[in-house]
């Protein structure tokens, strides 16, 4: 059955953090609608996947145009992906190994699929539409309670022959003994994610030297968020941002790492921290990254924050999708 250009529409789906998010969008990558629930990672593998087929189903149902056809989904997906066989291989959060996500959504929708890391999307996203729009190379780190990397070479992601990659939260950027996920220590995650500042301004406030923020969280790990220690700077806690402070040069010397490597010509930052102080993070990240770098490499590249949010992920699912699966779906 063939189709023309104009009658497509496509689902753009981003399963990273404790909620799922679904967009359809046209052909010309317009929102259409959306919808997002809470990802419910308590439902094991099954409960999750029948979540997600139900979610787009019910975006379809409300939003899709009358006389469109659904040109395909793409899928952004937390950890480690085949986007070749378009399997998820562990998303720890998830309790996700092995998951063959493209084939439950391919029969649920008889349309086809494309599988990428959710960091992958989000940069993606910001290079078609976003903070990296223009660009020819856009290197993306996203610190959360982890950290997320992702690039777009020359309007490709980078990828493996059939993993993704980008692992930037794992590689090693210090002499610290805390090991991370891999058994690596002093890793980039660990040291400057939310959850390692977090850390560190538990014991700070625990020892009175963050009254602020003892008194709007206390001392409990978990409430520390990003808003959370915006705030407690904005109220003089100097520690808390000399805290940060260390997170952002760290993050910065990554930066340096990845322009000898590879020389991006944008440097976008994103995720939850940086939303809450992009001014504080853009600055010292690129102080950092342009100190450490050879001369003629420092006005190669600008560092940004992200400009789509939450939606980074949706549009770039969306975005890729479509540049995959155009030309196929022109010939069915």
């Amino acid at each position: 059955m063939s189709t023309t250009t104009d009658n497509r529409c496509w689902v753009g789906f981003d399963l990273g953090g404790t909620k799922m998010q679904c967009s359809l969008f046209d052909d010309a990558l317009r929102p259409l609608g959306h919808r997002r629930r809470r990802t419910k990672s308590e439902l094991g593998v099954d409960g999750c996947t029948e979540r997600i087929v139900q979610t787009i189903r019910q975006t379809l149902e409300q939003h899709q145009p009358a006389g469109t056809t659904l040109g395909g989904i793409g899928i952004g997906c937390p950890g480690p992906v085949d986007w070749q066989r378009g399997r998820v291989h562990v998303a720890v959060n998830l309790g996700w190994n092995d998951v063959p996500i493209a084939k439950i959504l391919e029969d649920a929708f008889d349309c086809p699929v494309t599988v990428l890391n959710d960091v992958d999307a989000g940069v993606y996203g910001e290079y078609v539409g976003g903070a990296g729009k223009g660009a020819r190379t856009i290197l993306g780190i996203f610190p959360g309670t982890g950290i997320g990397g992702g690039c777009v070479y020359d309007g490709q992601i980078l990828r493996g022959k059939s993993l993704t990659c980008m692992e930037i939260g794992h590689v090693k950027i210090c002499d610290s003994p805390r090991p991370g996920a891999t058994g690596m220590t002093g890793t980039l995650e660990n040291e400057a994610s939310r959850l390692a500042i977090a850390g560190e301004l538990v014991k700070l406030a625990y020892r009175g030297e963050a009254p602020h923020l003892r008194e709007l969280v206390g001392t409990e790990l978990g409430a520390i968020r990003s808003k959370t220690i915006a705030e407690a700077i904005a109220h003089g806690d100097q520690q808390v941002e000399a805290a940060v402070t260390r997170a952002c040069t760290i993050i910065g010397y990554a930066v340096a790492n990845m322009v000898l490597l590879m020389c991006p010509d944008r440097v976008i930052l994103g995720g939850g921290l940086v939303e809450a102080m992009p001014e504080r993070f853009v600055k010292q990240v690129s102080k950092i990254a342009r100190q450490h770098v050879f001369e003629c490499y420092r006005d190669e590249f600008k560092v940004v924050a992200a400009s789509l949010g939450d939606d980074a992920a949706v549009v770039g699912a969306a975005a890729w999708a479509r540049q995959q699966l155009g030309s196929a779906v022109d010939q069915r």
